[in-house]
Protein backbone atom coordinates (compact mmCIF):
# COMPACT_ATOMS: atom_id res chain seq x y z
CA UNK A 1 0.00 0.00 0.00
CA UNK A 2 1.34 3.39 -1.11
CA UNK A 3 2.02 5.91 2.17
CA UNK A 4 -0.13 8.92 1.91
CA UNK A 5 1.03 12.24 3.23
CA UNK A 6 -0.80 15.98 3.66
CA UNK A 7 1.35 18.91 3.88
CA UNK A 8 0.10 22.31 4.08
CA UNK A 9 1.14 25.98 3.47
CA UNK A 10 0.12 29.61 3.90
CA UNK A 11 1.12 33.21 1.85
CA UNK A 12 3.07 35.42 3.28
CA UNK A 13 -0.64 37.59 3.91
CA UNK A 14 -1.82 34.98 6.61
CA UNK A 15 -2.57 37.03 9.40
CA UNK A 16 0.11 34.22 11.19
CA UNK A 17 2.45 35.10 8.63
CA UNK A 18 2.31 38.79 8.70
CA UNK A 19 2.51 38.52 12.55
CA UNK A 20 6.26 36.39 11.97
CA UNK A 21 7.19 38.87 9.48
CA UNK A 22 6.34 41.58 12.18
CA UNK A 23 8.58 40.03 14.90
CA UNK A 24 11.32 39.06 12.86
CA UNK A 25 11.43 42.47 11.13
CA UNK A 26 11.70 43.74 14.79
CA UNK A 27 14.62 41.11 15.37
CA UNK A 28 16.11 42.00 12.12
CA UNK A 29 15.88 45.74 12.94
CA UNK A 30 18.07 45.73 16.40
CA UNK A 31 20.41 43.18 14.87
CA UNK A 32 21.33 45.75 12.06
CA UNK A 33 22.43 48.42 14.53
CA UNK A 34 23.65 45.78 17.91
CA UNK A 35 24.92 42.54 16.36
CA UNK A 36 24.29 41.65 20.41
CA UNK A 37 20.74 42.44 20.44
CA UNK A 38 18.67 39.93 22.51
CA UNK A 39 15.62 39.92 21.23
CA UNK A 40 11.91 37.61 21.98
CA UNK A 41 8.95 39.60 20.68
CA UNK A 42 5.42 38.26 19.57
CA UNK A 43 3.29 39.81 17.66
CA UNK A 44 -0.60 39.70 18.03
CA UNK A 45 -2.56 41.29 14.74
CA UNK A 46 -6.43 41.56 14.10
CA UNK A 47 -9.25 43.63 13.29
CA UNK A 48 -7.21 46.78 13.22
CA UNK A 49 -4.99 46.58 16.33
CA UNK A 50 -1.31 45.47 16.11
CA UNK A 51 0.07 44.72 19.54
CA UNK A 52 4.01 43.80 20.06
CA UNK A 53 5.33 41.91 23.44
CA UNK A 54 8.32 40.95 24.35
CA UNK A 55 11.63 41.60 25.59
CA UNK A 56 14.26 43.81 24.55
CA UNK A 57 18.06 44.10 25.33
CA UNK A 58 20.23 46.29 22.76
CA UNK A 59 21.98 49.47 22.31
CA UNK A 60 20.16 49.95 19.02
CA UNK A 61 17.21 52.60 18.61
CA UNK A 62 13.99 51.23 16.65
CA UNK A 63 10.63 52.91 16.32
CA UNK A 64 8.61 50.07 16.67
CA UNK A 65 5.27 51.37 15.37
CA UNK A 66 6.44 53.28 12.65
CA UNK A 67 8.55 49.80 11.69
CA UNK A 68 4.70 48.26 11.93
CA UNK A 69 2.62 50.70 10.37
CA UNK A 70 5.48 50.73 7.57
CA UNK A 71 4.57 46.73 7.46
CA UNK A 72 0.78 46.81 7.63
CA UNK A 73 -0.32 50.52 6.69
CA UNK A 74 -1.42 53.63 9.03
CA UNK A 75 -4.93 52.47 9.60
CA UNK A 76 -3.66 50.01 11.97
CA UNK A 77 -3.46 51.11 15.83
CA UNK A 78 0.06 49.86 17.79
CA UNK A 79 -0.08 48.87 21.20
CA UNK A 80 3.88 48.33 22.63
CA UNK A 81 4.86 46.59 25.70
CA UNK A 82 8.40 46.25 26.00
CA UNK A 83 11.01 45.09 28.40
CA UNK A 84 14.51 44.40 28.99
CA UNK A 85 15.35 40.39 29.07
CA UNK A 86 15.35 39.23 32.42
CA UNK A 87 18.52 39.26 34.51
CA UNK A 88 18.31 36.18 36.02
CA UNK A 89 18.19 35.06 32.17
CA UNK A 90 20.47 37.15 30.52
CA UNK A 91 23.51 36.06 33.76
CA UNK A 92 23.28 32.23 32.02
CA UNK A 93 23.42 33.61 28.61
CA UNK A 94 26.18 36.25 29.41
CA UNK A 95 28.44 33.26 30.00
CA UNK A 96 27.75 31.63 26.21
CA UNK A 97 24.54 29.54 27.73
CA UNK A 98 21.41 28.63 26.01
CA UNK A 99 19.04 31.19 26.58
CA UNK A 100 16.53 28.23 27.31
CA UNK A 101 15.68 24.52 27.45
CA UNK A 102 14.03 22.60 24.78
CA UNK A 103 14.53 20.20 21.55
CA UNK A 104 15.27 21.38 18.38
CA UNK A 105 14.51 18.90 15.34
CA UNK A 106 16.50 18.85 11.83
CA UNK A 107 15.40 16.37 8.61
CA UNK A 108 16.51 15.85 5.35
CA UNK A 109 15.28 14.02 2.73
CA UNK A 110 16.85 12.92 -0.56
CA UNK A 111 13.48 12.75 -2.27
CA UNK A 112 13.78 16.41 -3.48
CA UNK A 113 16.25 18.53 -4.44
CA UNK A 114 16.00 21.10 -1.56
CA UNK A 115 15.95 18.05 0.65
CA UNK A 116 12.39 18.17 1.81
CA UNK A 117 9.57 16.44 2.00
CA UNK A 118 7.51 15.74 -1.28
CA UNK A 119 4.03 17.41 0.04
CA UNK A 120 5.61 19.63 1.67
CA UNK A 121 7.93 21.32 -1.26
CA UNK A 122 5.32 20.59 -3.61
CA UNK A 123 2.35 22.65 -1.00
CA UNK A 124 5.26 25.36 -1.18
CA UNK A 125 5.60 26.14 -4.96
CA UNK A 126 2.50 26.09 -4.96
CA UNK A 127 1.54 28.52 -2.59
CA UNK A 128 4.57 30.70 -4.20
CA UNK A 129 3.33 30.16 -7.94
CA UNK A 130 -0.51 30.91 -6.56
CA UNK A 131 0.45 34.19 -4.77
CA UNK A 132 2.87 35.78 -7.96
CA UNK A 133 -0.73 35.76 -9.71
CA UNK A 134 -2.92 36.69 -6.26
CA UNK A 135 -0.56 38.41 -3.44
CA UNK A 136 -3.40 38.04 -0.87
CA UNK A 137 -4.10 35.73 2.02
CA UNK A 138 -4.52 32.06 1.08
CA UNK A 139 -3.61 28.48 1.81
CA UNK A 140 -2.76 25.50 -0.19
CA UNK A 141 -2.62 21.81 0.97
CA UNK A 142 -1.29 18.93 -0.54
CA UNK A 143 -1.99 15.07 -0.59
CA UNK A 144 0.74 12.38 -2.23
CA UNK A 145 0.28 8.74 -2.60
CA UNK A 146 3.45 7.60 -3.06
CA UNK A 147 5.24 9.90 -5.38
CA UNK A 148 1.90 10.68 -7.26
CA UNK A 149 0.00 14.51 -6.15
CA UNK A 150 -3.28 12.54 -5.22
CA UNK A 151 -5.23 15.86 -4.11
CA UNK A 152 -5.09 19.50 -4.35
CA UNK A 153 -6.47 22.82 -2.00
CA UNK A 154 -6.00 25.86 -2.73
CA UNK A 155 -8.44 28.89 -1.08
CA UNK A 156 -7.14 32.16 -2.05
CA UNK A 157 -8.51 35.76 -1.52
CA UNK A 158 -9.91 37.67 -4.49
CA UNK A 159 -9.61 34.73 -6.77
CA UNK A 160 -12.58 33.84 -8.59
CA UNK A 161 -12.77 29.48 -8.07
CA UNK A 162 -13.24 29.51 -12.75
CA UNK A 163 -9.95 31.29 -12.96
CA UNK A 164 -8.08 29.99 -9.80
CA UNK A 165 -9.27 26.52 -11.07
CA UNK A 166 -7.13 26.59 -14.41
CA UNK A 167 -4.08 28.27 -12.66
CA UNK A 168 -3.83 25.32 -10.11
CA UNK A 169 -4.34 22.41 -12.96
CA UNK A 170 -1.58 24.31 -14.90
CA UNK A 171 0.85 23.87 -11.87
CA UNK A 172 0.40 20.72 -10.06
CA UNK A 173 -1.00 17.58 -11.70
CA UNK A 174 -3.40 15.87 -9.24
CA UNK A 175 -6.09 13.25 -9.61
CA UNK A 176 -8.67 15.61 -7.30
CA UNK A 177 -9.05 19.00 -6.80
CA UNK A 178 -10.46 21.81 -4.61
CA UNK A 179 -10.13 25.01 -5.39
CA UNK A 180 -11.85 27.86 -2.74
CA UNK A 181 -14.44 24.68 -1.92
CA UNK A 182 -16.62 26.93 0.54
CA UNK A 183 -16.55 29.66 -1.82
CA UNK A 184 -15.10 32.46 -3.39
CA UNK A 185 -13.78 35.08 -0.85
CA UNK A 186 -12.98 38.42 -0.72
CA UNK A 187 -12.40 39.16 3.14
CA UNK A 188 -9.09 38.00 4.60
CA UNK A 189 -5.78 38.95 6.48
CA UNK A 190 -6.45 40.42 9.47
CA UNK A 191 -9.55 42.31 8.46
CA UNK A 192 -11.22 38.84 8.51
CA UNK A 193 -8.87 37.02 11.25
CA UNK A 194 -6.22 37.22 13.94
CA UNK A 195 -2.69 36.28 13.60
CA UNK A 196 -0.18 35.63 16.44
CA UNK A 197 3.61 34.91 16.10
CA UNK A 198 4.65 31.13 16.29
CA UNK A 199 1.28 29.64 15.49
CA UNK A 200 2.67 27.86 12.23
CA UNK A 201 5.56 25.97 13.60
CA UNK A 202 4.26 22.81 11.72
CA UNK A 203 4.29 25.12 8.24
CA UNK A 204 7.63 26.81 9.50
CA UNK A 205 9.77 23.03 9.72
CA UNK A 206 8.87 19.79 7.80
CA UNK A 207 4.88 19.27 7.42
CA UNK A 208 2.99 16.92 10.00
CA UNK A 209 5.16 14.01 9.86
CA UNK A 210 8.28 15.49 11.01
CA UNK A 211 8.24 15.70 14.77
CA UNK A 212 9.20 19.67 15.97
CA UNK A 213 10.72 20.20 19.08
CA UNK A 214 7.59 22.41 20.07
CA UNK A 215 9.01 25.95 20.11
CA UNK A 216 8.40 29.03 17.81
CA UNK A 217 11.52 30.22 15.73
CA UNK A 218 9.96 34.03 15.13
CA UNK A 219 10.89 36.68 16.90
CA UNK A 220 14.03 35.44 18.50
CA UNK A 221 17.53 36.05 18.46
CA UNK A 222 20.07 33.16 18.14
CA UNK A 223 20.87 33.03 21.38
CA UNK A 224 16.79 31.31 22.06
CA UNK A 225 18.34 27.59 20.92
CA UNK A 226 14.31 27.34 20.07
CA UNK A 227 15.33 28.89 16.77
CA UNK A 228 19.15 28.14 16.51
CA UNK A 229 19.25 25.01 17.53
CA UNK A 230 16.53 24.20 14.84
CA UNK A 231 18.61 24.88 12.35
CA UNK A 232 21.67 23.67 13.23
CA UNK A 233 19.74 20.10 13.53
CA UNK A 234 19.01 21.25 9.47
CA UNK A 235 22.40 21.78 8.90
CA UNK A 236 23.65 18.57 10.43
CA UNK A 237 20.74 16.75 8.75
CA UNK A 238 21.62 17.67 5.41
CA UNK A 239 25.39 17.41 6.26
CA UNK A 240 24.78 13.71 7.23
CA UNK A 241 22.68 13.15 4.04
CA UNK A 242 25.35 13.98 1.84
CA UNK A 243 28.15 12.37 3.86
CA UNK A 244 26.12 8.44 3.98
CA UNK A 245 24.38 9.04 0.87
CA UNK A 246 21.55 8.86 2.60
CA UNK A 247 17.43 8.60 1.78
CA UNK A 248 16.20 10.45 5.01
CA UNK A 249 18.32 11.67 8.32
CA UNK A 250 16.18 13.28 11.67
CA UNK A 251 18.56 14.90 14.03
CA UNK A 252 17.30 15.62 18.00
CA UNK A 253 19.19 18.16 20.28
CA UNK A 254 18.14 19.00 23.33
CA UNK A 255 19.79 21.60 25.49
CA UNK A 256 19.21 23.33 29.40
CA UNK A 257 19.20 26.92 29.67
CA UNK A 258 22.35 28.47 30.71
CA UNK A 259 24.33 25.85 29.71
CA UNK A 260 26.75 25.80 26.83
CA UNK A 261 26.95 22.49 25.24
CA UNK A 262 23.70 20.36 24.73
CA UNK A 263 22.42 17.80 26.91
CA UNK A 264 21.04 15.26 23.68
CA UNK A 265 22.53 15.16 20.27
CA UNK A 266 21.59 12.00 18.21
CA UNK A 267 21.25 11.55 14.32
CA UNK A 268 19.24 9.11 13.18
CA UNK A 269 20.53 7.79 9.30
CA UNK A 270 17.96 5.67 7.17
CA UNK A 271 16.54 4.19 10.67
CA UNK A 272 20.24 3.65 12.15
CA UNK A 273 21.53 6.28 14.86
CA UNK A 274 24.78 8.02 14.61
CA UNK A 275 26.99 9.89 17.02
CA UNK A 276 26.97 13.55 16.12
CA UNK A 277 30.70 14.98 16.02
CA UNK A 278 32.94 17.60 14.64
CA UNK A 279 30.54 20.28 15.16
CA UNK A 280 30.50 23.25 17.75
CA UNK A 281 27.63 22.45 19.27
CA UNK A 282 27.04 25.96 21.85
CA UNK A 283 24.97 28.56 21.30
CA UNK A 284 28.40 30.90 19.84
CA UNK A 285 29.54 28.28 18.23
CA UNK A 286 26.46 27.63 16.26
CA UNK A 287 26.16 31.45 15.24
CA UNK A 288 29.41 31.70 14.07
CA UNK A 289 28.80 28.68 11.95
CA UNK A 290 25.37 29.92 10.13
CA UNK A 291 26.28 34.13 10.71
CA UNK A 292 23.38 34.48 12.89
CA UNK A 293 23.91 37.46 14.40
CA UNK A 294 23.12 39.76 11.37
CA UNK A 295 19.79 40.91 10.03
CA UNK A 296 18.24 37.61 8.13
CA UNK A 297 15.30 37.10 9.18
CA UNK A 298 12.43 38.39 8.07
CA UNK A 299 13.15 36.80 4.71
CA UNK A 300 12.64 32.83 6.49
CA UNK A 301 9.09 34.13 8.15
CA UNK A 302 7.77 34.19 4.38
CA UNK A 303 8.45 31.32 2.56
CA UNK A 304 9.80 28.27 5.40
CA UNK A 305 13.08 28.25 7.70
CA UNK A 306 14.29 25.27 5.55
CA UNK A 307 14.92 24.28 2.12
CA UNK A 308 15.19 27.63 0.90
CA UNK A 309 19.12 27.73 0.30
CA UNK A 310 19.76 29.45 3.30
CA UNK A 311 23.55 28.20 5.06
CA UNK A 312 21.70 26.06 7.46
CA UNK A 313 20.44 24.35 4.83
CA UNK A 314 24.05 23.40 3.50
CA UNK A 315 24.85 25.57 0.79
Amino acid sequence: MLHTRTCEFVSPMHPDKLCDFISDSVVDAYLAQDPKSRVAVETLGGHGVITLSGEVTSTGKVDLKALVQKIVGPRFEVHLHSTQQSPEIARGVDDGGAGDQGIMVGYATAETSTHMPLPYETARRLCRDIFKKYPYDGKVQVTTRGSEIATVVASFQHAKQNELLPLVKSLVEAEEYFVNPAGDWDLGGFDADSGLTGRKIVVDAYGPDVPVGGGAFSGKDYTKVDRSGAYMARRIAVDYLKKYRAQEVLVKLAFAIGKKDPVMATAIVDGVKHPISGYDLTPRGIKELLKLDRPIYAETSTWGHFGNNFVWDGV
